[in-house]
């Protein structure tokens, strides 16, 4: 079995689980979210824990097995907890804020950047430079958190832009100047 697969996944309280034609729908207090199923691969709900079969023991199956159980698990946990990331802002004039449902961001363009925020995604800004993303979906969460980033990524140079909170970036040694 594989390691990751056979872990059985706790269902919080909160959380409403129903399996049927192969879509695993759980439901919280954080929102909605239905995960598809793979054929030969039965997801069972028995005492408050769900389970992950498989059904051969090829080389695809396996990593399929971990993949599903990763998948389930991420919506059981998003449905109950959410799931943050936080961005940093760094630059002279880089601030960010919401206005209603958009996110308006000043990254040293001429123009500002206008980015929609996406339905089941919250955006929070905290002193215009900390922009902290929440929502039930781990990967709309991680997806929105990078398409801000690709907006201005951090510069290697002189830090400058938009980046994961705790990323390193690796500076670069600027030009040598003189002879």
């Amino acid at each position: 079995m594989s390691r990751i697969g056979k872990q059985p996944i706790p269902v919080p309280s909160g959380a409403k689980i129903e399996i049927s034609d192969n879509v695993l729908v759980a439901q919280g207090p954080k929102g909605k979210i239905s995960q598809s199923l793979f054929p030969g691969f039965p997801v069972t709900l028995e005492d408050g824990t769900l389970t992950v079969g498989r059904s051969g023991d090829s080389g695809p199956d396996r990593s399929m097995h971990g993949l599903l159980r990763s998948l389930v698990a991420n919506a059981v946990l998003g449905v109950s907890q959410g799931w943050t990331k936080q961005l940093e802002i760094i630059g002279v004039g880089y601030r960010a804020e919401v206005k209603g449902d958009e996110l308006h961001l000043a990254l040293g363009f001429s123009h500002p950047v206008i980015y929609p925020i996406p339905e089941g995604i919250s955006l929070e800004v905290d002193k215009q430079n900390r922009v902290t993303i929440s929502g039930a979906d781990k990967q709309q969460v991680g997806q929105v958190a990078a398409e801000i980033r690709r907006f201005r990524r951090p510069d290697p140079y002189k830090g400058k832009g938009v980046r994961y909170a705790g990323e390193i970036v690796r500076r670069k040694v600027g030009k040598a100047g003189g002879k």
